[in-house]
C-alpha cells in the first residue's frame, strides 16, 4: 500500500505543478532520453527511434543519453536530481523500481522522486541451451540435472537480474541444482550459451531467434501465458509444469516527481501515438516479439505496484543479493 499512495501522490504533485504553472507549452528547448543500458541493446534502440521520431512533432532536439551500469542506479539518480520539467526522461527497465527495491538496503533514489509515465512493451524471454545439452524440453533437463546434480550452469546478467530470478525459481520448483554464472549483460551471456561456456541462458526473442534459427542455441521454454506466434514450437514453463516461472522484463518512461502534468499527458500520448502507428508497431514491437503496452501513467503505477510485488518473492527465493 505504501508504493501504491507514493505513486499515486508522486501524479498528484505533477497535476499540481501543472495547476500552478499553468498549461504552458513543452517541450521548450531541448529533451533527454537518459537510457540506463549501453548503446546497442534494443532498450537504446527503442530510445533512438522515440528521439528521432518526437523531435519533429515537438519542434526541439531529442537526444539519447546513455549512463550504463550500476543495475541502474546511476542513470536513475541523475534524472532524480534533474530539474522537474520534463526535459529529462529516464528509460529503464523493471530491474530499477520491481527488483533493485528488493536487492539493496539502501538506494539513492526512491518512488517519491518519480512520476511513471507510461510502460512501453512487455517481453517474455526463452530458456535457451547450447546444442550440446542433450534436452529438448523442461522435463528432459530436468531429468538431466537430476542425473548429475551441480554440473549444469546458466549464465544471467548479474545477480538479481530477470534470467537469475527465473533460473533459481526453476531450480526451487523443480528441485535441481544448476549453477549460477552471471554475466555483465546480455552481450556476454549469449556468446558464452553459444561458445558453450554456460550450457544454459536466458534471451529475449529479438535477440535470440536469429541464433535458434541457425541451429546456435536451442530454445526450451518460453515465458508468459502463451506461446509467442513467432516462435510457435517454442512452449511456455506454465504448459511444461513450472507456471510459477516469470521471465517478463519491461521498457519503461519515468520523469522527476514535480514535473507538469501537461509535459506528462504530453509524452504519455505522443509516444503511445509512436507505438500504436501500424509500421513502427509491426517492425518495432510485434516483429521484436514484444507486447505492445502504451499504458497511461495511472496503469503505468498500479502494474509497478503488483510487479515489485512479485518480483520480491523470486529475489528472497533466489536469495540473490547486490553485487
Amino acid at each position: 500500500m505504501r508504493l501504491v499512495v507514493t505513486l499515486v501522490a508522486a501524479l498528484a504533485c505533477g497535476l499540481t505543478a501543472w495547476s500552478a504553472h499553468g498549461q504552458g507549452s513543452y517541450p521548450t528547448r531541448q529533451v533527454r532520453i537518459v537510457v540506463a543500458y549501453p548503446p546497442g541493446g534494443g532498450i537504446d534502440v527503442m530510445g533512438r527511434q522515440l528521439a528521432e521520431r518526437l523531435a519533429p512533432q515537438w519542434g526541439q532536439p531529442v537526444v539519447v543519453e546513455n549512463r550504463p551500469g550500476g543495475s541502474t542506479i546511476p542513470a536513475t539518480e541523475l534524472v532524480a536530481k534533474s530539474p522537474a520539467d520534463g526535459h529529462t526522461i529516464l528509460l529503464t527497465t523493471d530491474s530499477t523500481f520491481s527488483i533493485n527495491p528488493h536487492l539493496f538496503a539502501k538506494l539513492p533514489y526512491s518512488d517519491r522522486d518519480f512520476v511513471p509515465v507510461t510502460q512501453l512493451i512487455l517481453l517474455q524471454q526463452l530458456l535457451l541451451a547450447n546444442p550440446s545439452v542433450p534436452a529438448t524440453n523442461l522435463a528432459e533437463l530436468v531429468a538431466l540435472a537430476k542425473a548429475k546434480p551441480g554440473t549444469l550452469n546458466y549464465g544471467s546478467y548479474g545477480s538479481g537480474s530477470q534470467p537469475h530470478l527465473a533460473a533459481e525459481t526453476l531450480k526451487a520448483k523443480a528441485g535441481i541444482d544448476i549453477v549460477h554464472i552471471p554475466y555483465k549483460g546480455l552481450s556476454f551471456s549469449i556468446p558464452a550459451a553459444i561458445a558453450g561456456e554456460v550450457e544454459l541462458t536466458f534471451s529475449g526473442i529479438a535477440s535470440s531467434r536469429p541464433q535458434v534459427q541457425a541451429g546456435r542455441l536451442k530454445a526450451l521454454a518460453i515465458g508468459g501465458p502463451q506461446r509467442s506466434p513467432l516462435m510457435p514450437a517454442v512452449p511456455t514453463f506454465a504448459e511444461q509444469g513450472y507456471p510459477e516461472v516469470e521471465t517478463h522484463a519491461w521498457f519503461g518512461l519515468f520523469v522527476p516527481a514535480g514535473t507538469p502534468r501537461a509535459a506528462v499527458d504530453r509524452i504519455y500520448r505522443d509516444v503511445a501515438a509512436i507505438f500504436n502507428e501500424p509500421g513502427f508497431r509491426e517492425k518495432e514491437v510485434v516483429q521484436k516479439g514484444y507486447d505492445l503496452v502504451a499504458s497511461s501513467p495511472e496503469a503505468f503505477a498500479a502494474f509497478i505496484v503488483r510487479d515489485r510485488e512479485a518480483r520480491g518473492r523470486a529475489v528472497k527465493l533466489s536469495g540473490a543479493k547486490a553485487e
